[in-house]
């Protein structure tokens, strides 16, 4: 069971994205009462670098050099919640945030990655048509792709693929259009077809046991909003049909928080600007309040 208090960072960064809306995020979960709901602490809000709009010619990646400037600067303000003792909650921002997170946690120890996403996120810079790292951040936090962004501070990878579960993925057909390097053998895959044959809960124990091994000293969550059925989260930028319903992510949240090995969390890509009646922002607040909230009781 998670016990440790919690501690909100917002980290509204845009870096891995042509587009913007995803900065939004902090402010419209923190509006519907995130932070009160789970008696999070406020632990600051970071600033971030100014985005270029052509990618980075020699890792062909928008932004590299800022993401690669700015995830020490994530990690710090991770580091400094750990050391309080609290468990950090982070609101993005896309998916590159994971690399702040995880240096964070590299830097103290070998930790696991619950990597809850509608897509792998492991293309490679050559396969990724507008060359943005939210496509790529998984495959770079596991040391795959420039050492520019996979090696921050000589630590890489941040995480090693067989400390990692990819759970809920769905766009293997996007994969395949544009030729996205597949998913490394080591690293443990559970896509949403894998997920729904299983049913939520065994798939649920499957990936917090791999999590779970003693030789890890816990494990982080990434969650990207797009993981949930687009019918109910239409608020990302990049649409897949399917995805979890709100009970089945609310189902692998509690599981991995009641293991008490879960050391953090993030939030990603949900865009409040395409959240037209505001249903999805209520959904996802809920759904993270009911589940901490459990995991604090």
């Amino acid at each position: 069971m998670q016990t440790l208090p919690y501690a909100i960072l917002e980290a509204p960064s845009t870096l891995g994205l042509a587009t913007d809306g995803v900065e939004r995020l902090p402010d419209q979960l923190l509006g519907l009462g995130l932070a009160k709901r789970v008696h999070a602490r406020r632990a600051g809000r970071l600033a971030v670098p100014a985005k270029h709009p052509t990618p980075d010619p020699g890792t062909g990646t928008l932004n590299a050099g800022a993401i690669a400037a700015w995830s020490p600067r994530l990690a710090d303000a991770v580091e400094a919640v750990l050391d309080a003792g609290e468990f950090p909650i982070v609101l993005g921002g896309d998916c590159t945030i994971v690399l702040g997170s995880m240096l964070a946690l590299r830097r103290r120890g070998r930790y696991g990655l619950l990597f809850i996403d509608g897509n792998a996120d492991f293309f490679q810079p050559e396969a990724e048509p507008n060359g943005e790292g939210a496509s790529m951040d998984l495959a770079f936090v596991t040391g795959y792709g420039p050492s520019h962004l996979t090696d921050l501070e000589g630590r890489g990878p941040l995480v090693h693929p067989e400390d990692v579960v990819a759970f809920a993925y769905r766009d293997h057909e996007d994969q395949e259009a544009y030729g996205s390097q597949p998913l490394p053998k080591a690293l443990k895959a559970i896509d949403l077809p894998a997920v729904h044959a299983m049913g939520i809960e065994a798939a649920a124990r499957e990936a917090v046991d791999h999590l779970t091994r003693e030789e890890l000293d816990g494990f982080f969550i990434h969650l990207d909003a797009d993981c949930l059925d687009d019918a109910i989260m239409p608020a990302v930028d990049f649409r897949v049909p399917g995805g979890l319903s709100w009970g089945e992510l609310e189902a692998v949240l509690r599981a991995a928080l009641a293991s008490g090995k879960a050391v953090g969390l993030e939030v990603t890509i949900y865009n409040p600007s395409l959240d037209k009646d505001g249903s999805a922002g209520r959904g996802l607040a809920n759904v993270l309040a009911t589940a901490l909230g459990a995991a604090a009781s």
